[in-house]
């Protein structure tokens, strides 16, 4: 019986004809590539955190400059669309300047992470 389930297998003892060795190549290949492609996601992040992005809102009005890493970097703000009698309206400009340039910082994340990984979801 043990002849006939080594044929049904491949030949070679249960490997599928790969040999004792043959998988271990494989496996030692693929965790340089893992090692690999791990090291260019961390200098990759490294990047994308001290990158600068930059958004305005009211027509250039208030301008946001943030980090990857969501640090708002500068703020600046056309004296023009100070108006003490409308503060709501300055204070809505301010975040969608700085909400914006964190949307930017986040899709040029994914976007890079989505190219070193191929398009695959990792686990982490």
């Amino acid at each position: 019986m043990a002849k006939g389930y080594g044929r049904r297998m491949g030949g070679k003892g249960g490997m599928g004809g790969m040999g004792a060795m043959g998988g271990m190549g494989g496996m030692s290949g693929m965790l340089q590539q893992a090692q690999k492609l791990q090291q260019e996601m961390q200098k990759t992040t490294q990047e994308l955190l001290e990158k600068e992005y930059s958004a305005s809102s009211g027509g250039g009005m208030v301008t946001a400059v943030v980090t990857g890493a969501h640090q708002l970097r500068s703020l600046t703000i056309d004296p023009e669309a100070v108006d003490p009698e409308d503060v709501e309206m300055l204070q809505d400009m301010v975040m969608a300047a700085v909400n914006e340039a964190m949307r930017a910082a986040d899709s040029d994340r994914d976007t890079a992470m989505q190219q070193l990984t191929g398009g695959a979801k990792l686990p982490f």
